[in-house]
């Protein structure tokens, strides 16, 4: 395992040199977005509409964060990572329209997300569940909020990081995913188990 602190925006050169199981800590711009950010995103690019920033090389957090007004400033309360698999249909199309080189969350990202992270240069930080208050801290600024329509949970929160993670890298550029591999492992494993049973 070795450790990386990126600085957004983050090339494809510097995400190719991560493997799993390495940490990272990331400083500089990232976005929040779930299900509904994802599918506007898409939806404006394929009209050919540009979005509020540029997303290429920064970090996308799986999130729907707890947001407090003060003043005319927004503050991070919590900031938990989303269970990252409601978001696999759209984030191979997302990797490849906007070039975005960490997705951050929680649970993992199934076989078409990492074929397009190893096609694109892009990894996948695992963040632990139930640390909402930690990802806040690592937050230090609220630079704008996009398509509040959606509501605050979906909104495209852009925020200012220092230091965020620590991340494991669950996902790399290369191919490998840890999700999918504890997942056969264990499939495996039951399947010994039976056969000693005599189980079919």
């Amino acid at each position: 395992m070795t450790v990386y602190r990126l600085t957004t925006p983050i090339s494809e050169d510097e995400t190719r040199k991560l493997k799993v199981n390495d940490e990272i800590y990331i400083t500089g711009t990232m976005v929040t977005a779930r299900d509904q950010a994802h599918k506007r995103a898409l939806e404006l690019h394929a009209e050919n509409k540009k979005l509020p920033l540029d997303l290429e090389g920064l970090a996308v957090f799986h999130c729907g964060p707890i947001v407090k007004k003060h003043g005319d400033k927004w503050r991070i309360v919590a900031a938990g990572p989303t269970t990252s698999t409601r978001m696999d249909i759209f984030e191979g199309d997302f990797i490849k329209n906007f070039k975005v080189r960490v997705i951050i969350g929680k649970g993992g990202m199934g076989q078409r997300t990492t074929e397009a992270m190893q096609r694109y240069g892009a990894v996948y930080g695992a963040f632990t569940g139930g640390a909402a208050v930690l990802a806040a801290k690592a937050i230090d600024e609220v630079r704008a909020v996009e398509w509040f329509d959606l509501g605050m949970p979906e909104a495209l929160w852009i925020l200012g990081a220092k230091e965020f993670g620590p991340l494991t890298v669950a996902i790399d550029s290369h191919g490998n995913n840890l999700f999918e591999d504890v997942r056969d492992r264990a499939e495996e494993n039951r399947k010994a188990i039976y056969r000693k049973l005599g189980i079919r």
